[in-house]
């Protein structure tokens, strides 16, 4: 008898700009071409909704818990598709806090019904060597210190954002709660990622024994701010399954979760953690 297929994920690539209708239009149009490729759930990058001027422009777009014109966009797509969405970054409320949103990762399932929500913990306050100053902080609101850990078709999914990534003690975390499959929805900057993004997503992917799906923003966006692209989906042994380098796009691949516990089982270095 021949095994089942692994179920394929998507990771989307976008270069959003400061209108809404504009970016959940090219979302549709990559996410209907990730489930016409077989894919069980689709990952879209940070910001994939809206990247403004200012990071306070997102405020204006912020929406209540539950309702808006993003979310229901994400619940209805992924109805239509029967496709699992993971929705890199939507700016929602903080209630009592006009402010501030939350950075959250919200989860779909393939009836259009939201079955996770993160709120980004880790937020970019930092000046990139060139000039760059960033402080999220000043209008992002710090999700609860709790790893989520979700149930999919592609495997137990371990939600993370952005600058998230240079934090091995989260994914440390995921992997202690069951993760197999591990996101990462990421507006990196140009400089950073050229430095960076590889070695760090191949490091989580290989010291976690997870595969990855990275979906990442591309090109120049409103206001100058340039991202680094390079959406890729990595194996538990950190080898690249697919990628892209530039441009919109919805790259695919399989997730045989035999490959993972072959990993696992013949190099069991999480077994051998004395701390």
């Amino acid at each position: 008898m021949n095994a089942p297929a692994a179920p394929i994920a998507a990771a989307i690539q976008l270069s959003s700009v400061a209108d809404p209708d504009v970016n959940l239009a090219a979302a549709e149009r990559l996410l209907r071409q990730a489930a016409a490729a077989g894919a069980a759930l689709a990952l879209l990058p940070e910001n994939f909704a809206f990247m403004g001027a200012r990071e306070r422009d997102k405020l204006a777009f912020a929406e209540a818990d539950g309702q808006g014109p993003i979310q229901d966009f994400l619940a209805a797509t992924a109805q239509e598709l029967k496709l699992w969405i993971v929705a890199g970054t939507v700016p929602l409320a903080v209630p009592g806090d006009a402010d501030k949103t939350y950075a959250a990762c919200l989860v779909y399932d393939a009836q259009g019904e939201r079955v996770a929500r993160y709120d980004k913990i880790h937020l970019f306050d930092v000046e990139v060597p060139g000039g760059e100053r960033y402080r999220e902080s000043a209008t992002i609101a710090r999700g609860a210190l709790e790893p989520v850990v979700v149930q999919t078709p592609i495997g137990k999914l371990g939600l993370s954002v952005c600058y998230d990534l240079r934090f091995p003690e989260l994914y440390r975390a995921l992997a202690a709660r069951g993760a197999e499959v591990l996101c990462m929805p990421a507006a990196f900057t140009a400089r950073t990622g050229q430095a960076h993004w590889d070695s760090l997503l191949r490091a989580r992917a290989i010291e976690n024994q997870c595969f990855l799906i990275a979906a990442a923003q591309h090109g120049t966006h409103a206001g100058g701010r340039a991202t680094h692209g390079h959406s890729l989906i990595l194996d538990p042994w950190g080898e690249a399954l697919a990628q892209q380098a530039a441009g919109d796009g919805a790259v695919t691949a399989p997730l045989p979760l035999a490959r993972l516990e072959q990993v696992r089982s013949s190099f069991p270095a999480l077994t051998h953690r004395r701390m």
